[in-house]
């Protein structure tokens, strides 16, 4: 199996897979493959069997995941991104696990399991009424990451504590300790426009935020989409 990372600002992920390799991506992923790939579509990769597949489900993720094999000979399937922003490579195994946000996970390679690990609803103002959750990266093998934007890494050292906009939160490590908390000051919360929460991110671990946030995308677009059926957006 050999993995390239081709383009820049909307960079696609091309794998090249020998017979008998295969790697799993929730399904709808798929940007291309040769025609020697097969597909097989099951709850695999799910941590906690069928029952975690409809946890994530119904917090937003994925319900199925693809598999995508090379039969009988070698084949190529490749995956987009679908903002501007970067496709990180990470190598998982016991002790070294991730959090990713909700469409962080691209696909992975092995014995590689997403589970719902943290999910919470912070209001309309963030993201569009559908709440906060993140997913565990674990088992054994490669996955790949998207995330949006510039992607920004810490190291936090013990006890150090790093207060981020949700919407940046991108990846850190499993023994990063996550918390949502309320921003400080009545001031602040009602005039300050930064929103309610905050994630509190707290070390030992490595931190990857994403500069571009999907609310910030929608805010900025919103000028130039139709107001009526047939008026046309703003120039």
């Amino acid at each position: 199996m050999d993995a390239r990372i081709r383009g820049t600002t909307m960079p696609v992920l091309e794998v090249s897979l020998e017979p008998g390799d295969s790697l799993i991506a929730e399904a709808g992923q798929l940007s291309w493959m040769t025609d020697s790939i097969r597909l097989h579509t099951s709850t695999r990769g799910a941590a906690g069997g069928v029952f975690g597949a409809v946890r994530r489900a119904l917090a937003g993720a994925g319900l199925f995941m693809t598999e995508y094999t090379a039969a009988r000979q070698p084949g190529r399937v490749s995956f987009a991104a679908k903002l501007p922003g970067q496709i990180l490579p990470m190598r998982v195994e016991p002790g070294v696990e991730y959090m990713v946000h909700r469409h962080g996970f691209l696909c992975g390679a092995g014995d590689v399991r997403v589970s719902l690990s943290f999910q919470r609803r912070l209001g309309a103002g963030i993201f569009g009424g559908t709440g906060f959750t993140l997913q565990k990266i674990s088992g054994s093998g490669y996955v790949w990451v998207e995330l949006s934007g510039e992607v920004i890494q810490y190291d936090l050292a013990p006890g150090e504590t790093l207060r981020v906009h949700p919407g940046h939160v991108g990846l850190f490590d499993a023994s990063v300790r996550f918390d949502i908390t309320i921003m400080r000051g009545v001031r602040n919360v009602l005039f300050g426009g930064d929103g309610l929460f905050l994630a509190a991110l707290t070390g030992p671990g490595r931190v990857w935020l994403q500069s571009l946030t999907i609310t910030n995308l929608a805010h900025a677009l919103i000028p130039y989409l139709p107001v009526g059926e047939n008026e046309p957006p703003q120039r």
